[in-house]
């Protein structure tokens, strides 16, 4: 595949152990419940048949269950998660089981819930108002995305298989023929699924399975079943279904963020753009609902002018917005009362601290002028051919100290990240422009100055505000998370020079 990172010259041969065979009459619990097959798998690789990531994975896993079981419903759960309701199973089961929607389900899809959350959200990794609003919302329009864990997938949707109205799922599906089969018989077939050369000259990864050449290959996947006319649910019980870990540090927060608006851009301008794939297929709010993640990386852009050039402004005497008690000026404190309003009400009632959503506020800012500028330059390069595909896998290993900062929810900097560089400059920046615009402000007509700088005086005013943590980091803090002084240095010279550009 063109536009794939090389892979290392390394071979893994395909092991594939039954390690549990529910039809042993001894593979019981405590209890005496019977307990199912259990089977462990590692796909073979090698450098000359690229391996294709967690799709690839995925893909291996699917086509082996086929001689193990052949179950129609396949559950997908992410390394990291684990099962925390025992009822998920036949909550999901009754959704393809249901006899007005049922056939029309292509796939059941549970939100990403953590464990390890802070009161306050401190990287603003809850998902609360995500899991509960948009997908919810979603839901009404023909479903939720998939998102890569925590869902339960038709197996024949996988494979292809589009949406009819007779469509009737055949729920014996081959499952008895299995019963037959020996151990032996089983493990030589699995291992021949398993082998790096099996998808060679096959639909796999393009028609059938999950996609490849893409790092979110779950979204374009979901969006790809959505367009074959199946409907997805979104089921939020009251107990959380799977939990994981969410990031424990802000580098750890930013790298996955950054994954996540890289493979969403580069769904959104390849030929699976919703707007495009989708049309006369899903329903336009459909489409638009898997664009508010395609348009991640390209929102830093308006993001970085809102927390430079204003303040900017300000320092250098350049009114933006119309007067204080200019009537003019009515929109905008209307856009900026109701959205954070809103905002404020729906943090809130899915279950989030008043402090929670003032962090999610500024990790907001913080992920658009670092993770998604990242991945629209990343995304860019890669159209252009200046870089090949690569798949990030984020760190949840945090050291002690640093889990005892989480845990006191005190932000994690300790390294020389050039996000860092980032977050301090933009924060240096607008403390240097609030000082000096004030200082103008106090020496001239204040009066007069205070009624046509009010608005850029208070938006440089909340920047600062959301900021706080960042000039501790840098100028208070004696812990090893605090912010390095190599970046400290570098953000006060880059400040200094960002000072010098005029505005016109």
């Amino acid at each position: 595949m063109n536009g794939i990172k090389k892979i290392p010259q390394k071979i893994t041969s395909q092991l594939f152990r039954i390690l549990m065979e529910g039809k042993d009459k001894n593979a019981n619990d405590d209890e005496g419940n019977v307990l199912p097959t259990l089977v462990y798998m590692a796909r073979e690789k090698r450098p000359q048949h690229h391996h294709n990531f967690k799709a690839g994975a995925m893909n291996a896993l699917i086509r082996v269950s086929s001689v193990i079981s052949n179950s129609p419903i396949i559950m997908n759960v992410d390394c990291d998660m684990y099962s925390n309701n025992c009822d998920t199973i036949r909550d999901a089961l009754c959704f393809f089981l249901d006899e007005e929607m049922g056939h029309k389900i292509g796939f059941v899809q549970f939100p990403q819930n953590y464990n390890n959350l802070t009161k306050n959200n401190i990287y603003g990794n809850s998902h609360q108002v995500t899991n509960q609003v948009l997908m919810g919302g979603m839901d009404s329009v023909g479903g939720p995305m998939y998102v890569g864990t925590g869902c339960f997938h038709r197996r024949e949707i996988l494979c292809g298989r589009r949406f009819t109205e007779d469509y009737k799922e055949d729920w014996n599906g081959g499952i008895k023929d299995k019963t037959q089969e020996s151990i032996v018989e089983i493990e030589e077939k699995a291992k021949s699924l398993a082998a790096s050369t099996y998808e060679h000259d096959t639909q796999w990864g393009d028609e059938i399975g999950i996609k490849y050449g893409y790092p979110a290959e779950d979204i374009v996947t979901g969006l790809e079943i959505h367009c074959r006319g199946w409907k997805s649910v979104h089921s939020n019980p009251p107990r959380p279904a799977f939990l994981g870990v969410a990031p424990t540090t802000l580098a750890q927060t930013l790298l996955q963020h950054k994954r996540w608006s890289e493979g969403s851009f580069s769904i959104f301008l390849s030929k699976y753009c919703p707007f495009m794939f989708g049309h006369g297929k899903i329903k336009l709010r459909h489409q638009m609902g898997y664009s508010i993640y395609g348009l991640w990386a390209p929102n830093s852009i308006p993001t970085l002018y809102y927390v430079i050039i204003p303040s900017l402004a300000l320092l250098k005497g350049i009114s933006l917005f119309p007067e204080i008690t200019s009537p003019w000026i009515s929109p905008f404190i209307y856009v900026v009362c109701v959205k954070n309003m809103y905002s404020l009400y729906e943090a809130l009632s899915c279950g989030d601290t008043l402090k929670g959503w003032w962090n999610e506020q500024r990790m907001w800012m913080v992920r658009r002028i670092t993770s998604y500028l990242y991945g629209l330059t990343d995304t860019v390069r890669k159209l252009l051919g200046l870089s090949k595909m690569t798949f990030a896998v984020t760190s949840k290993v945090s050291e002690e100290n640093e889990s005892k900062r989480y845990e006191q929810e005190i932000m994690e900097f300790g390294s020389s990240a050039p996000e860092y560089v980032i977050i301090a400059t933009v924060a240096l920046l607008n403390l240097i422009c609030l000082v000096g615009g004030l200082s103008q402000i106090l020496t001239g007509g204040w009066n007069i100055l205070l009624n046509v700088f009010s608005p850029q005086l208070i938006l440089c005013g909340m920047l600062v505000i959301t900021n706080i943590p960042f000039y501790e980091a840098m100028f208070v803090r004696k812990d090893k998370g605090r912010m390095p002084f190599s970046v400290t240095l570098a953000s006060i010279s880059f400040a200094m020079l960002a000072l010098l550009v005029p505005i016109v």
